[in-house]
Parts: C-alpha cells; structure tokens; sequence
C-alpha cells in the first residue's frame, strides 16, 4: 500500500498557473505510475494525466493536453502537476492515485488515493 498526500492547491485567476505536489511514502512507491485525477462538484471523478514510474512516459486527457504536465522525482517520491493557462472548469478537487500498470484511466484501476487538493479558478 502506497500512502499519498497532495498540496498545492488553492485560488487562482483564469489563465494563470498552478503546481501540485503529490509526496508518497511505502517501500515501493517509486516504481508505481501516479496518476491525477479531479472531481467537480456534481461530477464524476475524472482522468487528468500519469506518468510512468520512470518520469518519462506520460499520458494526459484530451482536456489538459497541451496545458498541463507531469513530472516525478523519486528521490523525493514526489510527483508534479503544473497547469497552465487555467481556466474555471478547471475547478475540481485534485487527487492523485498510484497503479502498478502503465495506461489506465479509471478510477478504480487506481489502488491508492491521497486526500485531495482545493483548486478555483476565477473567470
């Protein structure tokens, strides 16, 4: 089991930018892929991006293409999102979720959730 904690949320302008930490702990964290997910009031939680074990490898939704990106650094088992030029329906709880497979999308392909992070984008 991979223990995970986001930060990094919070209130920002439309176009503006915003990075997510996602620190995990456990004996294998490193080699697990990292995904984000976000969940809108009312909505289902939805894909936003991973990457793979090695930071490499990423792979996003058609939403955030372009705008947001992924990184890790293991040394430091912690994984980034950096969104760019936001705007309001970005505006969701973020979380991130570690699998040991490279690809999936759904939720509950996911094993290990953090918490989540507040973030509002104002229009």
């Amino acid at each position: 089991q991979v223990q995970l904690v986001e930060s990094g949320g919070g209130l920002v302008q439309a176009g503006g930018s915003l990075r997510l930490s996602c620190t995990s702990s456990g004996r294998t964290a490193s080699s697990y892929t990292m995904g984000w997910f976000r969940q809108a009031p009312g909505k289902e939680r939805a894909f936003v991006g991973a990457v793979a074990w090695n930071g490499i490898n990423t792979y996003f939704a058609d939403s955030v293409k372009g705008r947001f990106t992924i990184s890790r650094d293991n040394a430091k088992n912690t994984v980034y999102l950096q969104m760019n030029s936001l705007k309001p329906e970005d505006t969701a709880i973020y979380y991130c979720a570690a699998t040991d497979r490279f690809g999936p999308t759904r939720p509950a392909d996911f094993g290990s959730w953090g918490q989540g992070t507040q973030v509002t984008v104002s229009s």
